[in-house]
């Protein structure tokens, strides 16, 4: 495919591109095809001057801009098919009855001109296969010889006009190597438009993606959209902290309390309800007493080298001790209930803050 001459198309200059792509070629230069054209034009206005340079129909072609190219750089059929005369080719209008009723296969011919709203450009065989050369695709389009049929078919329903080009073409070196060998195409070019378009979005997408990193990175200017997410995370967090500091602190009110009970004697039963009233935890060391010197009673004689003696209540005894630590307990879970009222409305202080 790199052996195949195609040329891009440049302003409007399809005209130069199709004859050059056809003869495979810099064959013609826009000054080259101005030339033609000029001199088709003047070969028009000589023709009018034999009615009378007086005549209105001579004046008024005068005043008519060239029907032969324009400031843009498109030519006229009548420019290139005059361009062709020098390296001896003839145009046949493909779509004409009487070239149709020759009904001659498409695979037989050499090349093909094709035309619609002032676009021209060449569909040919180099070596074996057919391309076509558009100067508006990025670059050649290989056709294979099923397919060569459909395609000017389709040209013709969307208004073409294609042109048989008769004559034998000056020899190339795409010609000569694809005449050896046969080459595959696994995509098809796309039309420079395309590309060009698909370029500008890749660069719309690459900016965008730019500005998101640098707005991650801290550098840019975040949208409202990630404020309201980072507001939300740093809320998240917040209430995360509270939660732990909260907790760190029952814990630390527990073992405080486990700190204190450790002076109590073992022998002490153990009660989960340290909210009881004082009328009730005795009449629960009562009742743990009174089970404890009817177990002595049940055991053998002996056996209990140091038998338990139900203590004394009074102010000096263990009960007397066993109602302060109780006593204790009682104020140490007032203290730790109004601790933790205080921290509960200072959190919610905060958090409507």
């Amino acid at each position: 495919m790199e052996s195949i001459f195609h040329e891009k198309q440049e302003g409007s200059l399809c005209a130069q591109h199709c004859l050059n792509n056809l003869l495979q070629g810099e064959y013609f230069s826009p000054v080259e095809l101005s030339s033609i054209a000029h001199q088709l034009d003047e070969e028009e206005r000589m023709r009018m001057a034999e009615g009378g340079v007086t005549s209105e129909d001579y004046r008024t072609f005068l005043q008519q801009p060239s029907g032969n190219m324009d400031d843009s750089g498109f030519f006229s059929i009548q420019v290139i098919s005059n361009a062709l005369k020098v390296w001896g080719l003839e145009l046949i209008l493909f779509n004409s009855p009487e070239y149709q009723r020759l009904r001659i296969d498409p695979i037989n011919e050499r090349s093909f001109i094709c035309n619609y709203k002032e676009h021209w450009f060449t569909v040919r065989k180099l070596g074996k296969q057919w391309f076509n050369l558009n100067s508006l695709l990025t670059g050649p389009e290989l056709i294979s010889d099923t397919y060569l049929a459909l395609f000017l078919a389709q040209l013709q329903q969307e208004g073409y006009s294609i042109f048989v080009v008769k004559g034998d073409l000056p020899d190339c070196e795409a010609d000569q190597l694809l005449q050896m060998i046969r080459v595959q195409q696994m995509h098809r070019p796309k039309l420079i438009g395309e590309e060009l378009a698909q370029l500008k979005e890749q660069r719309v997408l690459q900016t965008d993606l730019e500005r998101v990193l640098e707005a991650n990175d801290g550098s840019g200017i975040l949208d409202e959209e990630e404020e309201g997410l980072q507001r939300a995370l740093a809320l998240s967090r917040q209430e995360i902290d509270m939660e732990d500091e909260e907790a760190d602190l029952r814990r630390a009110i527990q073992l405080s309390m486990q700190g204190s009970s450790r002076n109590i004697s073992q022998d002490i039963p153990q009660t989960s309800g340290i909210n009881l009233s004082s009328e009730e935890l005795r009449k629960r060391r009562e009742a743990y007493f009174e089970k404890q010197q009817q177990q002595q009673q049940v055991d053998p004689p002996g056996q209990a080298s140091h038998p338990r003696q139900r203590p004394s209540t009074s102010s000096g005894g263990l009960g007397s001790k066993l109602d302060d630590a109780m006593s204790e307990e009682e104020m140490l879970q007032a203290a730790v209930t109004m601790s933790l009222e205080t921290v509960k409305n200072n959190l919610k202080t905060e958090r409507k803050k």
